[in-house]
């Protein structure tokens, strides 16, 4: 019980209070809500051309009904029903909403732009409101910051040196944030009424249709088997529903469950083994192709297509997980631990015969995006495609009936909901940003205090990544970072996919980075295990995934770019994916500090070296570092099969 409840308190951290448990009536009314929310979705993204403002003044007052009914006001607040202050809060944002979505073309059109008195006063309202939604699904921090960037915008001459600015009437503060698209109703709430409630949707009618399961039984069957084996089925079943849900947190609530008594099981310490969960559960928010919807937000900042931001995920997501592989296989090694009996592992044969069938969906998005299609195109083609699939299974049970799927529909809005007020609260920010040229001033500042060195950038830039994402979902932390940090790596000469993958990377770290590792304190509810130390080592089995960004800054060719705008040269793409897998190996090896026996230092100290000349970019670096490697793994081969025999002699002369 006393694990359930830390797990349900690190779940609380993340959702603002936790979302309340309805019954009778109450429950009804939401669940109607949330079916016509999705459905008003798919209709204005499928069957008609609806201006921008209007889909998201109508998708945000959905949001709003939901937030402030289904999230009490306070973590001590009733968690079985809704209340009249509740209702009140509703009905405010509702109106501040509504008279925008009648108004709008009035006050640009009839007013020729020029607001009056009555437009400022919904205005606020509208934005209180929000903010105190925000507050109630996604905690204090982004209404904190939305609320410091609105004092910024308006007392921009009392900031002291390059923070200072004109500053802006409360009046035309106002109008950019409500009266227009580059405020609550920008791009940011664009994306998550578009893409994003799609693909949550693609993920809800997956999990009706029992997909999930099949994901830990392929990864069961798959590696269950070898060394370490329910380690490695955690990594593979965390990485595939990871990319879905788009939360580390509520990932570890899922898959840990099943994966960390597993682990458990043959032997792995519960420390050990809620470290795994939460680096692998930490993995899906950049594993693609979905990366927790942020890979939408990414493709719409840097306007490139989204085919453009899943294939750039490919070789970091690779490494991550290689890194994380090898690290667990160490472990394993070093305690002698065994995988899982074989009559307890299904065939891969099997499985794929039950419900393979499901993974089509898959294949189907993925096939759509890298054929050039638009992701809108390719999240209907999923879902269509997933109810098609349920009734192909040989599972009667895995069938979409019409009531599935409206559970499905109902379950997919409510998974909209703190990524759609993040969205639209972090609108405020992105307008303050682009009014006063806020990520310019950061960026001098940065590139000033660094003396220009890109390394010295970097790590700046990294711990700024880390501190602002603490607590926060995949979409909110990635739009936070990329407006107030990679500016500054763009400025210093790093090429801008390779800038936002860094700072979404370290943002996404947060979740297994002390003291706020809500990851891996919710993976140490699950596994009865120390908080603090889960998540230490948690990070030392990602260390190597702390070194990766730094390699794509370096080198966009990780990420499928160059440095010079030429095409990618796909013999350059597999040498740098075969020199940092040898890398990364390289470095889990000096980490962990064993391979077949436990190094000595020089050894220790080669392997490190080797890592880092394998890591940084060109030839000559790589070749002495597979040198080195090669050399080093010679000697320490030699020397384990030497070991043992030893051993043997002192064990006869000791008897």
């Amino acid at each position: 019980m006393a694990n359930e409840k830390q797990v349900e308190l690190q779940l609380d951290k993340e959702a603002g209070g936790g979302m309340r448990l309805l019954s009778g009536k109450q429950a009804l009314v939401l669940a109607i809500v949330g079916a016509l929310l999705s459905g008003f979705s798919i209709y204005v993204n499928a069957f008609t051309n609806i201006q921008e403002i209007y889909r998201n003044s109508a998708f945000l007052a959905f949001l709003l009904i939901l937030a402030l009914l289904l999230y009490p006001a306070r973590k001590s607040g009733d968690r079985t029903k809704f209340n009249g202050l509740d209702i009140g809060w509703t009905v405010l944002g509702l109106i501040g909403v509504v008279y925008i979505l009648f108004s709008y073309s009035t006050i640009h059109n009839v007013q020729m732009s020029n607001a009056i008195t009555r437009d400022y006063i919904f205005a606020v309202i509208t934005i209180v409101v929000l903010l105190e939604a925000a507050r109630r699904s996604i905690g204090i921090f982004i209404p904190l910051l939305a609320l410091i960037a609105i004092v910024y915008a308006l007392f921009g001459p009392y900031f002291p040196g390059m923070f200072a600015h004109a500053g802006f009437t409360f009046e035309r503060l106002l109008y950019r944030l409500y009266m227009t698209t580059e405020g609550v109703f920008g791009i940011t709430l664009s994306i998550a009424s578009t893409y994003i409630i799609l693909f949550i949707l693609f993920g809800a009618f997956l999990g009706a249709s029992g997909a999930s399961k099949l994901f830990n039984d392929l990864a069961i069957a798959a590696a269950g088997q070898r060394r370490g084996g329910p380690a490695q089925v955690a990594v593979l079943s965390s990485a595939l529903t990871g990319s879905l849900s788009g939360s580390a947190v509520a990932n570890v609530a899922t898959t840990g469950t099943f994966t960390i008594p597993l682990m458990k099981g043959i032997g792995l310490a519960p420390r050990f083994a809620g470290a795994v969960e939460a680096a692998a559960s930490t993995g899906g928010m950049i594993m693609p192709p979905i990366m927790g919807a942020a890979a939408f937000i990414m493709a719409g900042f840097l306007g490139v297509s989204y085919t453009v931001i899943i294939l750039a995920a490919i070789i970091p997501a690779l490494l991550y997980y290689s890194a994380l592989i090898i690290a667990i296989d160490i472990e394993a090694k070093k305690k002698g631990l065994k995988g899982m009996s074989k009559d307890s592992i299904p065939l891969v044969k099997e499985v794929l015969k039950e419900g393979g069938i499901l993974l089509l969906p898959i294949v189907i998005v993925i096939g759509t995006l890298l054929a050039g299609k638009t992701p809108l195109f390719a999240g209907f083609a999923g879902i269509g495609s997933v109810i098609v699939s349920s009734w192909l299974t040989r599972n009667k049970e895995n069938r979409i009936t019409i009531k599935k799927a409206i559970d499905a529909l109902i379950e997919g809005a409510k998974g909209t909901i703190q990524v759609g007020i993040a969205c639209a609260a972090i609108g405020i920010i992105i307008a303050v940003v682009t009014m006063t040229g806020l990520g310019s001033a950061i960026a001098y500042n940065v590139l000033a205090l660094s003396g220009g060195q890109l390394w010295i950038i970097l790590i700046l830039v990294m711990i700024t990544c880390i501190v602002l994402s603490m607590g926060l979902p995949s979409t909110a932390l990635y739009i936070v970072v990329a407006v107030t940090a990679a500016p500054a790596l763009v400025e210093a000469g790093v090429h801008p996919v390779a800038a936002h993958f860094f700072v979404f990377w370290f943002g996404a770290m947060s979740n297994i980075t002390p003291p706020v590792a809500l990851a891996s304190y919710t993976a140490a509810g699950l596994a009865g295990a120390d908080a603090m130390k889960t998540s230490i080592t948690a990070l030392k089995l990602t260390l190597p995934g702390f070194i990766i960004p730094f390699m794509i800054a370096y080198n966009p060719i990780f990420v499928m770019q160059t440095s010079t705008g030429e095409p990618v040269s796909v013999l350059n793409v597999v040498l740098a994916a075969v020199t940092g897998l040898l890398g990364v190996f390289s470095l889990s090896v000096s980490t962990f500090n064993f391979f077949s026996t436990k190094l000595n230092i020089i050894e220790r100290i080669g392997f490190f070296v080797g890592a880092f000349l394998l890591i940084k970019p060109g030839g000559i670096t790589d070749l002495i570092g597979i040198g080195i490697m090669a050399i080093l793994l010679a000697v320490h081969m030699t020397r384990a099969k030497k070991k043992p025999n030893l051993n043997n002699d002192l064990n006869i002369s000791g008897a």
